[in-house]
């Protein structure tokens, strides 16, 4: 069992900030800002406690040593799409951060398991030991 935990990005805690994209795209990539930079807050933002410290906590190149998570997107041509990739990718790393997966219960294997292991290894072990050199005698 996965817990799931519901959150909401507000508008006013995430900034946008359109720029010019890197790389080819001919004369349009040099006079169109296409490109999206966003930037979001993690401590000052509204998630809760246990997401923010797990979020802060997370080996990401994305966010940045003072809690700030930092998105370029430039896949696409047209600003609307950049920007909804951007909030995409905030979205799954805060998922990420929220997502607790449940503690595996350590088991013993069935003596019958057991059983067909080793009977499996001794056979192995048979068609092993008949590998080599035929001798002519």
């Amino acid at each position: 069992m996965t817990t799931k935990a519901e959150f909401l990005l507000r508008d006013d805690e995430v900034e946008i900030t359109a720029i010019r994209a890197q790389g080819a795209g001919g004369q349009n990539v040099n006079k169109v800002s296409n490109a999206v930079h966003l930037r979001f807050d993690i401590r000052a933002s509204s998630l809760p406690d246990e997401i923010k410290t797990r979020l802060l906590q997370l080996r990401d190149q994305r966010i940045s040593a003072d809690g700030v998570v930092v998105i370029k997107a430039q896949q696409y041509r047209s600003l609307e799409r950049n920007t909804f990739a951007a909030l995409e990718r905030l979205r799954e790393l805060i998922a990420a951060a929220a997502f607790i997966p449940v503690a595996r219960r350590a088991t013993k294997p069935t003596r019958n398991s057991q059983k067909r292991r080793v009977d499996s290894k001794v056979l192995r072990g048979k068609v092993k030991a008949q590998r080599g050199r035929v001798s002519e005698s």
